[in-house]
């Protein structure tokens, strides 16, 4: 085993060529920051803090400053390898993470590069989590319930924000819970706020109840919850139109260095829509999980646990078709557990916050979405959209929807028909036709009834 820093920098070779870094001038960039970081440690007796505030320092007058950040990440990942490999006992900016109980290096390093390290790491700790009077009553729901069979993932994180103020208002701690809550509820005067600690306030009389039965059950409070949700923004429901636009653009998506990619997004975008499925249920796909065959797919163990066989069109199963034969000759993998999805320059499976962000891309290319920032039609109202369409499609077919309505929720992956319901919208079209269809057949009952009266 190679103990670093090597005098022949062999680690640095071999980490850099085990990279396959295709092009020479990354391979250089990544070589003169290894190289001087390295310089650097040779210098000190230790690898520590102030190793790493000296090549800050004497990387200063080399590169400017968001270059300069931008190669600590080389430095990060180098590190992460020493310390895989055994060639280091400990790694500083992993210390000093964990010190600070952040999940970021970035954060580390621009401390590091201020003109007081000492002072802006400080600045930079958080309480560790579930560390207040109540933490450890809480920590123990939260185990209880995923070993239930919970996911549980909403609920610990107004615990964890909760148990954060406590520690960060120590004079609390011996107060009662109710007066706990009423100075965590006037902390903040944002919109959601009022919402999530009635939330937080059915959480904890359930926990409190668990340990304690003879406790009598709170009396929930609707109010704030129902206010905050007046303020949600109203889906877009994209028409056929602007879907056939959006995928249009999908196939002549610019990507030059990865030729399979529009393909690829084309197909994503095809599977949300056509298919109604969330995004990360289109990035957990895998190539198995598609029947040509048959002509369906299995989505498996998304939300809710469930896993769903889904029957797709004939048009989509073509489309998917020309997908795999375009996806095999570019030479991924054909393992039935590799993901459809699969990405050139990696040679793995399209995240799903890539799949988000390029999807989000052909929306603001197809002039449904403004250039930058959250206004605008959302991804997720493409599941709306295809919703509302199919439920266009039934009446124009002369199909009571309401009969179909379980099937939806059962092809969606929805738990109830109530959660099937949040997703239809009234629109003008749906509107006329559900008027229509009651003009033909309600207006008659109506009429009877009015001829029956004396």
């Amino acid at each position: 085993m190679t103990i670093w820093p090597d005098p022949e920098r062999q680690l640095v070779e071999r980490y850099v060529a085990d990279l396959d870094l295709r092009r020479p001038k990354t391979r250089t960039v990544y070589k003169q920051a290894l190289n001087s970081f390295q310089d650097e440690v040779e210098r000190h007796a230790e690898l520590d803090q102030d190793v790493l505030v000296a090549w800050l320092q004497a990387s200063s007058t080399r590169w400017a400053a968001t270059t300069r950040l931008h190669r600590t990440r080389i430095i990060d990942r180098f590190l992460d390898h020493l310390l895989e490999i055994g060639a280091i006992e400990r790694n500083p900016v992993g210390d000093l993470r964990d010190a600070c109980n952040i999940k970021q290096c970035m954060p580390v390093w621009r401390a590091l590069a201020s003109p007081d390290p000492n002072q802006a790491l400080a600045a930079l700790y958080q309480p560790k989590p579930f560390g207040s009077v109540l933490g450890a009553m809480m920590a123990e729901h939260v185990d209880l319930m995923r070993s239930r069979g919970y996911k549980y993932t909403a609920q610990p994180v107004w615990l964890v924000r909760f148990d954060r103020f406590l520690q960060l208002n120590p004079v609390l701690q011996d107060e009662p819970i109710g007066v706990m809550l009423e100075h965590w509820a006037s902390a903040k005067s944002t919109a959601n706020h009022p919402a999530e600690c009635e939330r937080l306030k059915r959480v904890l009389a359930k926990i409190l109840r668990h340990r304690d039965p003879s406790i009598p059950p709170r009396r929930p409070d609707s109010r704030p919850i129902k206010q905050v949700a007046k303020q949600y923004r109203k889906p877009h429901i994209y028409s056929p139109a602007d879907v056939r636009r959006m995928l249009d653009i999908a196939r002549t998506y610019p990507s030059p260095r990865a030729p399979l990619r529009p393909l690829s997004i084309h197909t994503m975008l095809m599977m949300a829509y056509c298919a109604g499925l969330r995004c990360g249920e289109v990035a957990r796909l895998d190539l198995g999980d598609i029947d040509l065959d048959n002509g369906t797919i299995t989505v498996r163990q998304t939300k809710f646990f469930k896993t769903r066989i889904l029957p797709l069109s004939e048009s989509v199963v073509a489309e998917l078709r020309a997908y795999i034969d375009a996806r095999r000759r570019a030479g991924a993998s054909q393992e039935p557990r590799s993901g459809l999805f699969w990405h050139e320059q990696r040679s793995a499976r399209y995240s799903s916050q890539a799949i988000a962000w390029l999807l989000v891309d052909v929306i603001r290319r197809a002039g449904l979405k403004p250039p930058r920032g959250f206004t605008g039609p959302r991804l997720h109202d493409l599941r709306h959209s295809m919703v509302v369409n199919r439920i266009l499609e039934w009446y124009r077919a002369g199909i009571n929807p309401q009969e179909r309505l379980p099937f939806l929720a059962t092809y969606l992956g929805h738990r109830d028909i109530n959660s099937t319901l949040v997703y239809i919208t009234v629109t003008q079209e749906l509107l006329h036709h559900a008027n229509e269809r009651f003009r033909a057949v309600g207006a008659q009952c109506l009429s009877l009834g009015q001829e029956a009266q004396p």
